[in-house]
């Protein structure tokens, strides 16, 4: 049996990506709160 999570980068950016994260209102507020808490990576 396989593991079940199999990486691929282009999902993983089209899913969780940090352009994707400004599209929407509720994205924004996640990176403005992680800009504000000093986070190193904004979006993975």
């Amino acid at each position: 049996m396989k593991q079940t999570f199999q990486p691929k980068k282009k999902s993983r950016q089209t899913t969780h990506g940090f352009l994707v994260k400004m599209r929407t209102k509720g994205g924004r507020r996640v990176i403005k709160n992680r800009r504000k808490k000093g986070r190193a990576r904004l979006a993975p």
